[in-house]
């Protein structure tokens, strides 16, 4: 089960396996979350961060 994004609320996306028959089946794309303990709002949480914005910059890591 894929859950969304904290912070740019990102979440699966639908398209299709194709195979070399050219045969299409639908799959899921899932996004690359972490659990990460971040400050929010002055506190510290446990949020489900993708490593788009883990690496952007957008998530203040709690130490």
């Amino acid at each position: 089960m894929a859950f969304a994004c904290d912070i740019c609320s990102k979440k699966h996306q639908s398209g299709h396996n194709v195979s070399h028959a050219n045969n299409k089946t639908k799959r899921t794309f899932n996004p690359n979350l972490q659990r990460v303990r971040a400050v929010v709002g002055g506190s510290t949480k446990r949020i489900r961060v993708c490593t788009r914005c883990l690496r952007s910059g957008k998530v203040k890591k709690a130490v």
